[in-house]
């Protein structure tokens, strides 16, 4: 069984969704990036979603913008991703951990590479957000062979006619992009999210995880009770990108103070399912 498989069937045996960390991979140093990471779990995190850092993340609104462009300017590179897993692995086995990213930074590693050494690094998954399902056998092929799931975007775009397409070849769980736009940006509302959770579930069996626009304990509460996951990134990048100064300099116990807030949301997500 798959970490991320055992994850959610031990979360639903004890009536409970996953919390899903979003944080990007050496925002905003590698050692403060690093402890960020490894407390994940202590604080209550179920599932970390670590962000590849790309020029272009499209995708995304300014807060994880930033957090790229914060990154690879600390040097931040795929090689370094994924010796962030590999070092995390050293001292945990059993927390799934979820690549998100673009595709061409995966390309450029050639995809038969990449799945290679990220399950050689202890990756369980991927969300490649500009790469659809028709065209992902390229990576979606290696990865599965290497045991990573290669998970699906949903968005409320996505009507009966598209969902059984998105679900098709996908694993591990599909994540549901609750608003439309980019990251960052307006919550749903609980009933949309219910509504949407209830929709995707009549075309596949994997769980479903809800993320954008997430930024409160009780907003991760409400999420919590309508899906099998809440993911949330932008609240947690944008207390890291608080914790940087103009010049680049870092407050001292920004990691804490990160670590801090992240349990903050856990047990919103906890109480969601209370």
């Amino acid at each position: 069984m798959s970490r991320l498989n055992a994850c959610f069937t031990a979360l639903k045996a004890d009536n409970k969704a996953a919390f899903v960390a979003y944080t990007q991979a050496g925002d905003p140093s590698l050692e403060v990036s690093s402890a960020i990471i490894q407390g994940m779990p202590a604080v209550g995190v179920d599932i970390i979603e670590l962000g590849m850092p790309f020029t272009d993340p499209a995708a995304d609104g300014p807060a994880i913008d930033c957090a790229a462009q914060r990154a690879i300017a600390a040097g931040a590179t795929m090689k370094q991703t994924l010796g962030i897993v590999t070092e995390f692995r050293k001292n945990n086995d059993t927390t799934p951990i979820v690549l998100m990213g673009y595709f061409n930074p995966v390309h450029d590693y050639g995809c038969k590479a990449f799945a290679k050494d990220a399950a050689a690094a202890g990756v369980d998954g991927l969300i490649i957000v500009d790469l659809p399902p028709e065209e992902d056998e390229e990576l979606r092929s290696p990865a599965n062979a290497a045991g990573i799931d290669v998970i699906r975007l949903a968005t409320p775009t996505s009507d009966d006619a598209r969902l059984p397409t998105i679900v098709s070849g996908a694993s591990g769980f599909v994540c549901y992009v609750a608003v439309a736009g980019t990251t960052g940006g307006k919550s749903a509302t609980a009933d949309n999210i219910g509504a949407a959770v209830r929709r995707i579930k009549k075309h596949t069996a994997l769980p479903v995880a809800v993320g954008f626009g997430i930024r409160t304990p009780e907003q991760a509460a409400a999420v919590a009770a309508r899906a099998d996951g809440a993911v949330v990134g932008t609240a947690i990048v944008d207390v890291i990108a608080a914790g940087v100064d103009e010049n680049g300099t870092l407050k001292a116990g920004l990691a804490e103070e990160v670590l801090d807030f992240t349990r903050k949301l856990a047990d919103g997500v906890k109480a969601g399912t209370e």
